[in-house]
């Protein structure tokens, strides 16, 4: 009897706690990623001499970048530094800039790729996409996935808080882009793939529902954790569609209409989930998402990320054209300017309502009081 069973690429190794980047050396030699030690590191300019220092009896045969600033001018500036000798691997030690990157030097020049995230901000931690500025605005490039990814919780909580905080909306996003690909899926045929739609639903889920807040560990991994699953579902559906919808697509809308205004990732794409799911007319996630974005400080109305409702119907109108092609509840609605501004006006007024009236939990007590 035959045995069917897919390969899916996924990270040799995903090492979440305290101390993880103390462990380097030893995950690439144990691993046969590099036994010799001859990596490339590119680490951003805010750690670069922290982690360095880490490693000043260690890793004796690794060459240190610096890389300043996400585009892709930096990221085929790294290419052509790092070929000019021999590598086994290149370590990306950093944030969402430096790992994206990282991630691309790496799908240039063929060689594998250790991602070591200092914050949480975004699901490109483990994710087959490197999101670059260009002379465009900004693009996603497809790359292979990082080979392991170390999350070192000690270097997450000296992160600014804002940029752990906007991780949070970019995984509870996903479920908006679920519902966006289901809906693809029924209306027009696109093919869904239910492990990824599992992966990508249940690291969603885990940090929604998790009461902890960015203080505790155990939160943090949880949302480290999902952030790797989130970007492993997107290998497995060899696309972005898990974690990608119209929440993304209003997002990308904000970073090209307005680049100098632009917030977290995280931020704009939690913002774009919750008008996604008013769009679809389900209370209960509309609330459930409202709920968690307003617990964890994370905007929720247009206002918070410093637009008007009339900027923001610009967004919302602009949005489908960011992703030609993709099919979300954007596009299934139908927008005229006239809804657009009618709905935008609604969201606005059931945001502000359901962050301001008291609610009450299972045993009773309002929020507020607890």
């Amino acid at each position: 009897m035959p045995l069917l069973a897919r390969m899916i690429p996924a990270p040799l190794v995903v090492d979440v706690r305290r101390g993880a980047l103390a462990e380097l050396g030893t995950i690439l030699a144990d691993q046969r990623i590099s036994t010799s030690g001859r990596v490339a590191i590119a680490v951003g300019s805010t750690y670069g001499p922290i982690v360095q220092a880490t490693f000043r009896d260690g890793l004796a045969g690794a060459d240190w970048f610096t890389v300043d600033g996400g585009t892709i001018t930096t990221a085929i500036k790294l290419v052509e530094q790092i070929r000019l000798r021999r590598y086994d691997a290149i370590v990306g030690i950093g944030g969402g800039t430096v790992l994206d990157v990282t991630k691309y030097a790496a799908a240039r020049l063929g060689l594998p790729m250790v991602a070591v995230a200092t914050n949480l901000a975004h699901d490109g931690i483990a994710s087959p996409i490197s999101t670059l500025d260009n002379d465009a605005g900004r693009g996603s490039y497809g790359v292979p996935a990082p080979i392991a990814v170390l999350v070192d919780l000690d270097l997450i909580a000296q992160a600014p808080a804002r940029s752990v905080r906007s991780g949070i909306g970019e995984i509870v996003s996903n479920l908006s882009a679920i519902a966006d690909w289901e809906i693809a899926h029924s209306l027009r045929g696109e093919e869904l793939d239910g492990l990824a739609v599992s992966l990508a639903r249940t690291a969603a889920q885990a940090v929604m529902n998790h009461p902890g807040t960015i203080a505790e560990d155990t939160f943090l991994t949880t949302l480290a954790e999902g952030l790797v699953l989130s970007g492993i579902a997107m290998v497995v559906a060899g696309t972005s569609r898990p974690s990608s919808g119209a929440c993304h697509e209003i997002s990308h809308a904000i970073d090209l209409l307005h680049p100098q205004r632009r917030a977290f990732h995280g931020e704009q794409v939690g913002v774009g989930a919750a008008f996604a799911w008013f769009l679809r007319g389900d209370n209960a996630m509309f609330n459930a998402t409202i709920d968690c974005l307003h617990r964890h400080g994370l905007p929720v109305r247009p206002v918070d990320l410093g637009f008007t409702l009339e900027e923001f119907e610009g967004v919302v109108g602009y949005a489908p054209q960011t992703r030609p092609g993709r099919f979300t509840i954007l596009e299934e609605s139908a927008l005229t300017p006239a809804r657009i501004s009618t709905k935008v006006n609604a969201f606005n007024d059931h945001a502000y309502a359901r962050i301001t009236s008291p609610r009450i939990t299972p045993e009773g007590v309002p929020l507020e009081d607890q």
